[in-house]
């Protein structure tokens, strides 16, 4: 689609209307004052209204243009903003990051990738919140929020990048399976020793990698709702406990830990990055976002 407007005669209308004139507007720009006026009623002409008013002694806009000025700067603003956030990319990343991650997040996930970060940008000062509670990303001037979910997020009007899908697993430890024997398929969990993180104490609920579903509810032997503990009781053998995949990689690498249902998952989590607007991010915000999505996402 053809533009039905010269964008440099937009651009000098705003550079007028924040200079409050034409002889300034031609200063800060170091052209001829004749040059901003004739692009001006250019403009004006294709438009079919009068968007200043003009006299020897006042410059003002009219109703229409107030309203065309309006969008105009936010026009040159986005262009301003582009041409800033390139120049900068240029740059080393520098200044503070502020970021807030739960804790699980935090043990399991950026716990290696942050210190990699700051070696790589020596310019970048890092400020992670580890907090469960809910954080209000605008409110509190977080840069950067990351979180772990079971359900889709809300539309918040923040960016949101996703940076993993991680299946939930039934695990063990191997001194709890040679006691109890081996475990084929979900309903035989029924009779064993469940450590639920659910304290509503519903039902658990897995899936086939064919498809198929089935739910069943072990016996409560132990509750918490912190994986960091579950995991703990699991590897002491008091009984099995479903947990992201990511948070038990170590465990399942060295024995310590087993996937007592290998061709069966217990649902799904979500890591997803959250963000203000793009608009007014700085550069070592998004190298920090960009750095995080490439590290983690799968």
């Amino acid at each position: 689609m053809r533009l039905r407007q010269n964008l440099n005669d937009v651009f000098l209308f705003v550079i007028a209307v924040e200079h409050q004139g034409f002889s300034a507007a031609a200063r800060q720009l170091n052209i001829p004052k004749s040059t901003v006026s004739k692009r001006v009623a250019i403009l004006e002409d294709k438009l079919g209204l009068t968007l200043i008013h003009r006299s020897s002694r006042s410059f003002s806009l009219t109703e229409a243009g107030q309203i065309f000025y309006q969008h105009a700067k936010n026009a040159v603003d986005e262009f301003r903003y582009a041409e800033e956030n390139l120049l900068m990319r240029q740059q080393e990343p520098s200044g503070v990051v502020r970021l807030s991650a739960s804790v699980p997040v935090a043990q399991y996930i950026l716990s290696d990738c942050l210190p990699e970060l700051a070696e790589r940008y020596p310019k970048l000062l890092l400020q992670l919140e580890v907090t469960d509670r809910y954080v209000d990303v605008m409110s509190e001037n977080f840069d950067i929020v990351i979180r772990s979910h079971f359900h889709t997020l809300a539309d918040s009007g923040l960016i949101q990048r996703i940076l993993s899908h991680e299946n939930i697993i039934a695990i063990a430890a191997p001194c709890y399976l040679a006691k109890v024997g081996s475990i084929h398929e979900p309903q035989d969990l029924v009779n064993h020793a469940g450590l639920w993180s659910d304290m509503q104490m519903n039902p658990w609920h897995f899936q086939h990698r064919s498809g198929e579903k089935c739910s069943v509810r072990p016996n409560i032997r132990f509750m918490a709702n912190e994986t960091e503990v579950l995991k703990g009781a699991a590897k002491r053998g008091i009984g099995i406990a479903l947990l992201p995949e990511a948070f038990c990689t170590p465990e399942l690498s060295d024995g310590g830990l087993v996937n007592v249902l290998p061709e069966w998952y217990a649902g799904s989590v979500t890591t997803s990055l959250l963000m203000p607007t793009r608009r007014g991010l700085l550069p070592s915000v998004t190298t920090t976002a960009d750095f995080l999505v490439e590290k983690l996402k799968k």
